[in-house]
Parts: C-alpha cells; sequence; structure tokens
C-alpha cells in the first residue's frame, strides 16, 4: 500500500501537468466534500398542503420566496422557520386557493421575492467540480497513456557488446550484412567509386531466427550507437503522438551519426494504409507511417544513418515503405539446417560443464525446423534438468527431456495413475503410428515411442526426418497423414472401439489435407489455390462459388479416407508386429529406435 502511494506522489512530481492535476483533484475531492456535507445538513422541505393549513390557522406571518428557484421559506408567528417547494409552472397564489386559502388569508401576510445565496454557491460549486473533473480527466489520460505522451520510447545509444561472433547459424544472411559495417566504419571509399549505402535495411523470418541479435551485432561490429525501439512504441490513443516521436527518433539520430536505428516489428507501425473512413486510431497509423516514410527519404546516404528493421509478417507492410529508395535491400533470415544449429548450440554452451556423452550433431538431428531462440531454450532448459537431478554436468539425457518437453510439451508424469484398460488402448495407439509410419514409403524414421504421458497427451511417438528439406512432395505429405491415421485405426482393430487420443492426430491430417487441396494444388480438384483468409478478409465474400466448395470439400474428405484405409490395410498386415510392439510398450512404456528395428 506504502509502494502505491509513493509511486502515485512521484508520478504527481514528475509528471509535466502532474501538480495541475494534482490541485484540480483537490479542489473537486473539496467541492464534492461541501456539496455532501450540505445535503447532509439541508432541512428537509415540508408539503405544500402543510402550509396552507398553517395561512388557515393564522400561524403564518410572512412567505420568502428564493429568487430563480422554486424554493420558499415560511415565517410563523412563534419565530420558527420552515422551507417549502412548489410548482414553479404556476402562481403561488393559484396553488394555495387550489388547497382551500382564502385571498383575503393571503393578503395579510407579508410576501417578499428575495436572492439565493445557495444559486451562487450552487454556481460556484459546479464550475468548481468541472474544473476538478477536467483534471481528473488529463490525470486519467496520462496515466492511460503510461505518462509516456510526448515522450521518447527508445532505448538510446548505447553501443551492443554482441558482435558477429556471438551470430550463428546464418553464414550467407551475416555475409549480406559485412558491407554495412564496412560502411559505418569508413563510407569514404563508397563515396570515391559512387555507391551508395541503402536507407533501409528490412530482416525478415519466422520468430526467434535472431533478427534483433543480427542487427545489434551489426551496430557492435561497427562501434556506432544503437537506437533501439518498437513499432508498437509509436502507435498511440492520440493522433499526432506517433509522428511526434519518429520525428524526435531520427533527429536525435542524425545528431549521434553514424549509427543504427532498430525498430522491431515493424508491421505494427507499418501495416497497408486504410482507405479512408476510419476511426482516430487508424488516422493516428497512418500519420505515424505517412511520418516514417517522409523521414526515410529526408535523410542522405552521407549522413551515415542506416534503418534497420525486423518483421515476420512481410505481406501486410504498405508497398511505399517496402519499396527501393527506403528499405532498399530485403535479407531474409531463414530456419537453420543441421549445420546451422550445430554452430547455434555451440555458441550456448560455450560457457556450460557438458558431459563426454554429449553429442551436438546428434541434438542438431533431433530438433529439424527449430530457430535460435527454441535452441537457446532447450540448452538453458537441459542444465535446469541437470540441476535438478543433481548431476554435477549435463548429460545427453538431459537435452533429450529438454527436446521432448519442448517438441511435445510438458513435463513427464510419471507418476499419473492411469487404469490398465487406458494404458493398453495408448500402447495400440502408439504401436500403430509406429508400425504404419516404419510401413509407409516417403515417412520419417521412427525415433522413439513411449506410453509415458507427457503434458495433455497419454504418449507420443516421434519420428524425425533424415536431413533437412526446403521442399515437401505430395508423396511425403501423404505418408505423413498415413502415419497419423494409424493410431486411430490400431484402436478401432485391436480395441474395437475409438478414443479421443487420435484429436490431436485428425486436426493435424485434416489441415495437411487441406493445404493439399486449397493452397498447394495437390489433388484432383485443380490448380487454384485458396489463401488462407486473415483480418478483415475473413469477413468478406468468398470468391469461389458454393459448387466450387463443395468440389474442394470432397477433395478433402476424398484424401482422408484414402490414407486412412491405406494405413487400415497395413495394420491388417503387420498385425502380429503391432501386437509385439505393443507388448513391449507394456513392459517398459519406452522403445529408442533400436529397440523398436529388433522387434519389427
Amino acid at each position: 500500500m506504502k509502494q502505491s502511494v509513493n509511486q502515485v506522489v512521484d508520478f504527481f512530481k514528475k509528471h509535466k501537468y502532474g501538480r495541475l492535476s494534482l490541485i484540480l483533484l483537490i479542489l473537486g475531492l473539496v467541492a464534492l466534500s461541501a456539496t455532501l456535507f450540505r445535503s447532509l445538513t439541508e432541512e428537509k422541505p415540508i408539503a405544500l398542503s402543510e402550509v396552507a393549513a398553517a395561512i388557515s390557522a393564522g400561524r403564518v406571518v410572512g412567505i420568502e420566496e428564493l429568487q430563480g428557484s422554486d424554493t420558499m421559506v415560511i415565517h410563523y408567528k412563534d419565530g420558527s422557520e420552515d422551507t417549502t417547494r412548489r410548482d414553479p409552472s404556476t402562481s403561488f397564489l393559484e396553488q394555495m386557493q387550489f388547497l382551500g386559502v382564502n385571498r383575503s388569508q393571503i393578503s395579510k401576510l407579508e410576501y417578499e421575492v428575495v436572492a439565493s445565496k445557495s444559486v451562487t454557491n450552487n454556481a460556484v460549486i459546479n464550475t468548481v467540480i468541472s474544473l476538478a473533473m477536467l483534471g481528473m480527466m488529463g490525470f486519467a489520460v496520462t496515466r492511460i497513456s503510461g505518462g509516456m505522451i510526448g515522450r521518447k520510447k527508445y532505448a538510446e545509444g548505447a553501443i551492443p557488446n554482441v558482435t558477429f561472433k556471438d551470430v550463428a547459424g546464418m553464414d550467407e544472411s551475416r555475409e549480406e550484412l559485412v558491407d554495412i559495417v564496412t560502411f559505418l566504419k569508413d563510407n569514404q571509399l563508397y563515396e570515391r567509386l559512387g555507391a551508395r549505402m541503402p536507407h533501409g535495411i528490412l530482416l525478415a523470418g519466422d520468430p526467434g531466427t535472431g533478427k534483433t541479435l543480427l542487427a545489434k551485432a551489426i551496430a557492435g561490429e561497427a562501434g556506432v550507437p544503437f537506437f533501439s525501439t518498437s513499432g508498437s512504441e509509436f502507435v498511440e490513443v492520440f493522433v499526432g503522438v506517433g509522428a511526434g516521436r519518429v520525428r524526435s527518433l531520427f533527429k536525435k539520430a542524425r545528431s549521434k551519426a553514424p549509427c543504427i536505428i532498430f525498430i522491431d516489428e515493424i508491421d505494427a507501425v507499418g501495416r497497408k494504409r486504410h482507405a479512408g473512413g476510419g476511426g482516430g486510431g487508424e488516422m493516428e497509423a497512418d500519420q505515424t507511417l505517412n511520418q516514417l516514410l517522409v523521414e526515410m527519404d529526408g535523410f542522405a546516404a552521407t549522413d551515415g544513418v542506416i534503418v534497420l528493421a525486423a518483421t515476420n509478417r512481410v505481406d501486410v507492410l504498405d508497398p511505399a515503405l517496402i519499396r527501393s529508395g527506403r528499405f532498399d535491400r530485403h535479407v531474409t533470415i531463414p530456419r537453420p539446417d543441421v549445420k546451422g544449429r550445430v554452430s547455434i548450440l555451440e555458441v550456448h554452451v560455450k560457457d556450460r560443464l557438458l558431459a563426454k556423452d554429449v553429442n551436438l550433431n546428434d541434438i542438431a538431428k533431433s530438433t529439424p525446423g527449430l530457430v535460435g531462440a527454441d535452441l537457446a531454450n532447450i540448452v538453458n532448459e537441459a542444465a535446469i534438468m541437470a540441476v535438478r537431478g543433481g548431476h554435477n554436468e549435463i548429460s545427453m539425457l538431459d537435452f533429450q527431456e529438454a527436446i521432448e518437453k519442448s517438441l511435445i510439451g510438458g513435463v513427464q508424469l510419471k507418476n499419473r495413475v492411469i487404469s490398465e484398460d487406458e494404458r493398453r488402448t495408448i500402447a495400440y495407439h502408439e504401436a500403430g503410428h509406429a508400425v504404419v509410419m516404419h510401413t509407409t514409403p516417403h515417412a520419417d524414421p521412427v525415433y522413439k515411442i513411449t506410453i509415458t504421458p507427457r503434458g495433455q497427451s497419454g504418449g507420443f511417438t516421434m519420428a524425425l526426418p533424415v536431413q533437412d528439406s526446403i521442399l515437401m512432395f505430395r508423396n511425403q505429405i501423404m505418408a505423413r497423414i498415413i502415419g497419423l491415421m494409424g493410431g486411430r485405426v490400431a484402436e478401432e482393430v485391436f480395441c474395437h472401439d475409438i478414443t479421443s487420443g487420435a484429436s490431436n492426430d485428425l486436426q493435424v491430417a485434416t489441415q495437411l489435407a487441406e493445404d493439399m487441396v486449397m493452397r498447394l494444388g495437390m489433388s484432383v480438384s485443380g490448380l487454384r489455390v485458396f489463401n488462407r483468409p486473415q483480418g478483415t478478409e475473413a469477413l468478406m465474400a468468398p470468391r469461389a462459388g458454393q459448387k466450387t466448395f463443395e468440389v474442394l470439400d470432397k477433395a478433402i474428405n476424398q484424401i482422408l479416407e484414402d490414407c486412412y484405409k491405406e494405413a487400415k490395410r497395413i495394420i491388417n498386415e503387420k498385425r502380429d508386429v503391432v501386437e509385439r510392439v505393443t507388448q513391449a510398450l507394456l513392459q517398459q512404456e519406452t522403445l529408442t529406435r533400436e529397440e523398436f528395428i529388433a522387434l519389427i
């Protein structure tokens, strides 16, 4: 509680309009307290019928009507007073006559209209409350914006201690950027030959491939200041704030040249501009992007300022942003191959104690498709596993557990209580996967089979490719779908029932079949492809007729049915092999590739 109070006090002290907001807030609280106090102490008015009865009885000597109000003060002969309220749409005389008071009785009264002090007080209080509300609104707005309206939102100027030695698994992409370092160190060589460096370089790649690390390495290798920010830092609710931050960033960078400006996740600010008719948020986004376009056109190659930007969504960027003259060079950061993964692992295990049985080549082969961030996490998880197990060094078993935890998700649930029927069904399910994958041509080799629960799965069969590949052949996709169907078929053949254990298998198989038909042109439905709609495109009318979608739906179902039939044929032919694998799993729960091949 004390810490929260201190944070609020510090905010009022440091913010530009903090003291003014505090004064208005205090005035509002004072006015509100006065209003509440007056409402609590104010006398309750009596009914107008009681006033009429008192006049008829001769107990009233005078009446004061407060100007601009429907309130009246009744003065009695004994010196006491009461307040009442009347209907302002009719005169007081008419209302008294309606209640049975004679004119002669009313004529004996002293009737006076006096100025109301409460009206003046109410006007003052209302003014103070209005000012206080404005102050509170200003306070709320600045709090919502984090107190950062108009303030810079970038990390300034420090030279990173990261160099190209810390970047691995992207040798080709790194070579594409070496000349940037040379330019930042000495641009006279380029000027002599009439060459100019790109205004901007766009780093595109999947999340975790090392785009930010590569940008820092360029600045560290060149020894120049590094201004780092994110695209989302320029986006604000208030129109003009983002554009101001862009101007401030580029102005500061020019004063520190030569330097690098790095904008991470530039798709947050560089999306395609709206056609019009949007709200304030769209206006702010468009204005911020326009300012960024102007700034990137506004400096010469000799200024020594290079803009690096990273994104994994090049398709949503505005064409005016990624054209030549702004982001002249596009560098794609691919997922690392086996050799690249070995290099990345060598960087991350450099300062760690490894057991003699650790083979980085085997670890790299076990992690196809993973990026640098995934491999760094696996190395860290393996170190944690070693500490948890009381090891002095990180062993290969620790790495295997970390890999399975990363690929499958969750930790092993060795103590989970499972009924014998469920355990037997899971064993048949995984054995069906393994046997079908091993028998089907073009399928990936089976690496490991286990019925030990992990995360939300009761078991898993791990199949890994022999080598990385750029292309995916139709036979390989069909083989993968057939392997996914093996578990459901084994349940049906051996357990005479089906379970929910195949839900993820069917989901992945359906996605693969849809990609084959709708996005890869690998079916009898034709070569026309349909991109997966995203954002507002999903709400638009489809670009094809009903009959076309019926043909696509039929083609997808046909692929799934054919793969299911093929898996069933293999299971029926290899019944004895499935039984042997199942019994081995029931006995030892986990089978390595060598043990599985021996059973086959």
